[in-house]
């Protein structure tokens, strides 16, 4: 799979070099340089980083691999939703540095064994890192595996705080929801959008009994009172978007749309009452893909439980909503939001952030294809209530406008677009990488005009499909696509900075003085977007 090479660990070899050079410079003049002299290298083991470094929090994922696939072979002894979850896993990755030991992320409650390369490991668990030592050391650039065996996590009951919420029960049975760094709860992994890789899911359940995963189904068995399920997610996946479903479902017919396999699932109890907001599918499919192209997975469709789950969720290839969410708002409001979901597919699974300041890459562009798609179906002024103005906004230009007034505000109490504020990553989930994202989007197809924009977002997910991006390469990408310089400062002001620049056409639009309005700087309480609450 294609990664991006800077990494952290890049700038500690090239400072390793410089001091070689200089010993290497002092024992030359003092005529004593050994023959055998080697600079340190990656190839020397040593210990795989506990963590990749990230600005918002450095102990996110691990260092010195980079995981190829999970095959996840997980096993549900009875019906009960509330059963531990009991699994098997190989993880095959590559090695990116000589590795002494490494980390995996894992939060569940157990584990049996680990073996690399087939032979045991040592390993123990400190917090939520679980440490493993190979038998022998892991060379630089070799493919290795790991086979964790006998791992138990456990369900919990639905968060009143939206981000915490990992792996759930429902009346129905159990779904998982771990973005944004939760997945470790429910299986070892390293648990960082940056390190994505392709997932095989075998679930083992009491024949009778229901799973889903991400992907396609390629193989389904009943033998002895046990139905195994097996799923394949064949792109790139971040582990945040995992999706395991296991209970009483009903599956729709599945249909093809431009060989995309369309599947929903849903509680039976809401299966009738659910159909309307699943017509909608096909039509937002082919919105969407007419703006930004091919859709980048083998398959899509919907989640829909029968619980009140205060969010919704772009679980790659399946979205994740709450039947109360539908009962909750008109369509008028949950349309647009299941567009927002959809445009995820693209931004933010298909191309992931590089890092999480990077968020709005994934919140701005689904929040912007979201009004531009109420806008030209009509649904903008019922959608837009309380965002923040109660009335609504009539046009696209009316809510841009609206936001760009609180952009001072939202730079002071969360940052700029680009450089949110500190406080770990549960905290990123703002008006600003929502709307200030989206906002920017605006900005830019004002500075470059339309046709050079659409060019843009094509080329995005284009030349960054299955793999991840940054906020830079967007910059990077805008400027040489609009063969206009001015685009990266341009941009650099309006993602880094921390005053909102002028808008481009809209001289006449300002800011509120800071600390002249109140608003949460929060989505939680916001219905169209990501989180809501009912």
């Amino acid at each position: 799979m294609q990664k991006l090479t800077r990494t952290p660990g890049g700038a500690v070899l090239r400072r390793s070099l410089v001091q070689f050079l200089a010993v290497v410079a002092m024992l030359t003049f003092a005529g004593a340089v050994p023959a055998s002299a080697a600079p340190p290298s990656a190839d020397v083991p040593s210990p795989g980083a506990s963590g990749l470094g990230d600005r918002l929090n450095p102990g996110l994922g691990n260092g010195g691999y980079d995981v190829q696939n999970y095959d996840l072979r997980l096993r549900y002894a009875t019906a009960d939703p509330d059963q531990a979850l009991q699994g098997d896993e190989t993880i095959v990755a590559r090695a990116t540095q000589a590795l002494s030991r490494f980390n995996l992320d894992f939060g569940g409650k157990s584990v049996g064994a680990v073996s690399v390369n087939g032979q045991a490991a040592a390993f123990k668990r400190t917090g939520e890192e679980l440490i493993v030592t190979p038998a022998s050391p892991i060379l630089n650039g070799s493919t290795f595996t790991v086979l964790v065996t006998a791992f138990t996590a456990v369900p919990t009951g639905i968060s009143s705080n939206i981000h915490s919420t990992a792996f759930f029960v429902t009346p129905d049975g159990s779904a998982t929801a771990p973005q944004p760094y939760d997945a470790h709860l429910i299986y070892p992994c390293n648990d960082h959008p940056r390190d994505k890789a392709t997932f095989t899911f075998t679930i083992d359940v009491p024949a009778g009994r229901d799973a889903v995963a991400n992907g396609v189904e390629i193989g389904q068995t009943t033998s002895n009172g046990r139905t195994i399920w097996t799923y394949r997610m064949a792109q790139p996946m971040a582990t945040e978007l995992t999706q395991i479903a296991v209970g009483d479902w009903d599956f729709g017919p599945t249909r093809l749309l431009d060989g995309v396999s369309i599947r929903d699932v849903t509680a039976p109890s809401i299966t009738a009452t659910m159909q309307p907001a699943l017509v909608s599918t096909e039509a937002q499919l082919d919105w969407m893909t007419a703006r930004v192209g091919s859709y980048p997975f083998d398959s899509f469709g919907n989640l829909i439980v029968n619980a009140p789950l205060p969010f919704l969720l772009e679980t790659q290839s399946l979205t994740l909503s709450s039947a109360d969410f539908f009962a909750s708002y008109p369509p008028a409001v949950w349309d647009p939001v299941l567009l927002h979901e959809l445009a995820h597919m693209w931004f933010g699974d298909s191309v992931s952030p590089y890092s999480w300041s990077d968020l709005w890459l994934n919140e701005g562009h689904a929040t912007w294809y979201e009004v531009t798609y109420a806008d030209e179906t009509g649904q903008l002024a019922v959608e837009t209530e309380g965002y923040p103005d109660p009335q609504g906004y009539a046009t696209l230009d009316e809510l841009m406008r609206a936001v760009y007034a609180h952009g001072d505000e939202w730079r002071k109490t969360s940052g700029p677009v680009a450089l949110p504020k500190s406080g770990g990553v549960i905290k990123l989930f703002t008006y600003q990488v929502y709307h200030g994202g989206a906002l920017v989007l605006y900005a830019l197809r004002q500075k470059i005009g339309t046709v050079a924009f659409e060019q843009v977002e094509r080329s995005w997910v284009q030349r960054y499909r299955d793999s991840v991006a940054s906020t830079d390469d967007f910059i990077a990408l805008a400027t040489e696509i609009s063969g206009d310089q001015s685009v990266t400062p341009f941009l650099r002001d309006w993602l880094y900075g921390e005053k909102t620049p002028p808008m481009p056409g809209h001289p006449d639009w300002t800011v509120n003085p800071v600390g002249s309005i109140t608003t949460t700087s929060s989505t939680e309480s916001i219905p169209g977007h990501h989180a809501w609450q009912p």
